[in-house]
Formats: structure tokens, sequence, C-alpha cells
């Protein structure tokens, strides 16, 4: 890791031969690491340092890697941080505390996509138990969602092939439900028409195909995070690190047994059932009757108690946190719909898609009758920035009434952000914040 720069994984493996390449890997791909060879050193280091995630290579440390992914959490509490583990998937390893195991070996690209999707889930349960005070504050009681117990449901997409047809037998052995679509019209109607935990791709003679269909799933919101396996041909001239690329979850070729790749399916769904489950959770308090009325955003008053207990958690968990304020721009294209009323009609409209536009476990708010803001839990004041000229580029594409016979208008923004450094800063940095989006410098 280089100096200066902030490591975000930690590897905890005994071989030079795993941590290596899959460290250098992940540094490449923006998720610097550290690694540590014994599991005290790994503590330390989680303690001292703001760790995002942990990978540990089971095989290294034999019948310790029972007790690591317990260790390693309590390292780092009260913050949560998932544990992926190297090794071969098992049921009782969940018990362990692992959010995840993959099978080795562990791909770069691989890693740093389950890692996305792992933190998030991570941040967001954070969030999840800050509003459940926030809320209950004010007599309204959020709920996590029981563990669904229905089998996990998988879509099998390919021709019906003598090796596809038994990965299919060995998911139903493993408790899933399998529906099996052979052609790529099919799957799609088949992922609109019903939810999925996980999607296996058996490539045959033409991978790109299966690869054409991952891409689709990642260019729609809905499904972007479903995890897909793809089942490689053992003569595929495509390789794994392709694949991974190209936004596959996991790489199986026939040379893998059957049952060892459907336990990985399973996994893979586990994990992605789980992230759901809490989002669905984050969901709740737009249905809780405490949001503003007219764009679904928190309210001034309790997005400024939430903020408070926000920085409060960020100190204990020692996370970045970032608020970004979003004002309506005072343009003279705006004049004449501000003066017939046709921007505050725009205004629910506006703040419901910046609350589409947020992530889950972010807390969008309206401050005012044209000024929002949004408190960015494990953000820096840069991905803050990049988040607030993201969501004033897309509102900024879309054109809203003005009234008979006069051009639809524009919504521009001016934008601020800043850093929250510590509980008693939280007032200061959303001053800040509005203070840069008003074009003046803070007091």
């Amino acid at each position: 890791m280089g100096s200066g720069v902030q490591a975000r994984v930690l590897i905890a493996a005994r071989d030079d031969s795993v941590a290596g390449p899959l460290a250098e890997g992940l540094d490449r791909l923006g998720w610097r690491t550290v690694t540590a060879r014994r599991l005290a050193s790994a503590e330390t280091a989680l303690s001292d340092l703001q760790i995002e995630a942990a990978i540990v290579d089971l095989a290294g440390f034999g019948d310790e890697a029972e007790a690591l992914a317990g260790r390693l959490k309590a390292a780092c509490a009260p913050r949560r941080m998932p544990v992926m583990g190297i090794g071969q998937p098992d049921p009782f390893l969940k018990d362990l505390g692992f959010d995840l195991v993959i099978a080795p070996p562990l791909h770069p690209a691989q890693a740093a996509m389950r890692l996305e999707s792992l933190v998030r889930t991570a941040v967001s349960e954070e969030e999840f138990e800050l509003r459940l005070e926030s809320f209950a504050e004010r007599g309204h009681a959020l709920e996590l969602p029981a563990d669904d117990p229905t089998p996990f449901r998988v879509l099998a997409i390919g021709e019906p092939a003598p090796q596809f047809l038994a990965l299919s037998n060995a998911l139903a052995r493993n408790g899933a439900e399998v529906t099996g679509a052979f052609t790529a019209f099919t799957a799609f109607d088949f992922l609109h028409e019903r939810p999925f935990d996980a999607v296996v791709l058996w490539a045959g003679d033409n991978p790109q195909e299966a690869l054409s269909i991952a891409a689709g799933m990642r260019r729609n919101t809905r499904l972007y995070h479903t995890p897909a396996l793809l089942y490689l041909k053992g003569d595929a001239t495509l390789t794994s690190a392709e694949a991974y690329h190209r936004g596959i979850s996991d790489v199986a070729t026939p040379h893998t047994p059957e049952s060892e790749t459907a336990r990985r399916v399973v996994e893979l769904a586990r994990a992605f059932r789980r992230q759901k489950a809490v989002r669905d959770a984050l969901e709740q308090a737009r249905h809780s009757g405490l949001m503003d009325a007219a764009t679904g955003l928190f309210t001034r008053d309790l997005f400024a108690a939430h903020l408070a207990r926000l920085a409060r958690a960020s100190r204990a968990r020692n996370r970045p946190l970032s608020v970004c304020v979003l004002k309506l721009a005072d343009k003279p294209d705006l004049r004449r719909p501000r003066a017939g009323g046709w921007v505050a009609r725009a205004v629910p409209q506006i703040g419901s898609m910046i609350g589409r536009l947020v992530r889950v476990e972010d807390t969008g708010a309206r401050l005012g009758p044209e000024v929002f803001a949004l408190a960015l839990p494990a953000t820096p004041l840069h991905a803050a920035q990049a988040a607030g000229q993201r969501i004033s580029a897309v509102i900024g594409c879309t054109a809203f009434e003005a009234g008979e016979g006069a051009k639809p208008f524009v919504a521009e923004f001016d934008m601020g952000a800043a850093e929250v450094t510590s509980p008693e800063a939280v007032a200061h940095a959303l001053e800040r914040a509005a203070a840069a989006a008003a074009g003046r410098k803070a007091g």
C-alpha cells in the first residue's frame, strides 16, 4: 500500500501465493489492501484503520479459521465489517460469521464486485439501526424482515446440455428452486415477471450470448445486484478474467463437480437475499407517515435529528460522513416559470427523483421550498461531491412543464458538499455545504 493511501480491505493469508496477486489486483481496481499473516496483526490493523472488509484464506489458517470471522468483526465493532472467505462454500461457515465464501482461485475483479455488494450491505445495516432509533423517537417502529424461509430461486439459462441438467438437479438437492430458460428472450421474460436470487448462465458454444445477458442485467437497476454464475464448456476460449470484468459473479467449468458449483450458487443467492432484505427494510421509511408529503424525503426536523445520530455513529464506527446541499439555481430561464408557480409544481417531482437517485443507505431531505440535502454515510468528501454532481446532471436532463404556450424549463442546481469531522461539527458542516451551494464562504 502506498504512503498516505487509506487501506480499504484486509487480506488475512499466510501464503504469499494467495495474498500477493489478490492484493496487487485489488489495489489496481481501487480497493487498497493491507495484508496480515497472523490473527493478532489482523486485529491490530482493524482497530487502527478504516478497513471496510476482510478477505480470509481459510486454507492457510486451519482450525483457527473457525474463529477468524468472529474475532475480526469484534476487532472493528461497532463498525460492521463483512468477512469474505476463500474456500469451499459450506452452510456452517455462515454461522461462524462469514458473509460470503468463494471457492479458489479468487480473481481480483471477482473479489471487487463482491466487496462492493458486501460493504454496501454492511453500511445499510448500520443505517437501518440508526433509523430504528430516529423513527422510534417519533413513535414509528421499523422492522427488519425475518429471514425468508422459502427455497432460493435460481434461473438457469441455456441449452439443456447434460452437464447443465446435472447442475440443475444438484441445485434442487441443495434446496434451490430452479426455473429453466432456453433462450435470452425467455430469460428476460422470467427476470421481469418474478424475482430470482441468482442466475446460472450456460455458455455453451456461444459464450458471448451468455455475457450479453449478464450485461443486460447490469444495465437494469432492478437486476443490477442479482449474482450470475457462468458455466463454461471445457474448451471455451473465454477466460475467467474476461468473464469477471464483464460482470459475472463466479465461473465454473465441467471440471468443477456439480455439487460444488451448486453450493457456490446457493452461497451467492444467500448473500444477495440478505442484501435485498436490508434494502427493503430501509425503504419502509418512505411509508412511515413522517416524511415530507410532497417529495417523500425526510423533513427538515427529522433530518436534523437523524444527521446528529449519524455523526455520533460515524465517530464510534470510524467511518467518514459527508453532507451535500442542492439548491435550485437562480437562473434567468427560471424567472418566468417561478413567477407562474411552475417551479413549485415541479419540486415534488424533483424531490422524488432525488430520492430515487441516491443509494438506499443515504438520507435525502427537503430543507426548504427549493433546497434539498443529503447525508451520505461511509462517504468521504470527494465521493459526496461526485454524488451531488451526478444527481444535478441527471435532473438537469429533465424538462418540466412551464405552462401553456411556454417552453418546458430545465432545473439546474447549485451544489455544495462538506465532510462532517465530528459530532459537534454537524451544524457547521451543513452550513459549509449550504454556503458552497449559495456561492459564498461559511462564517
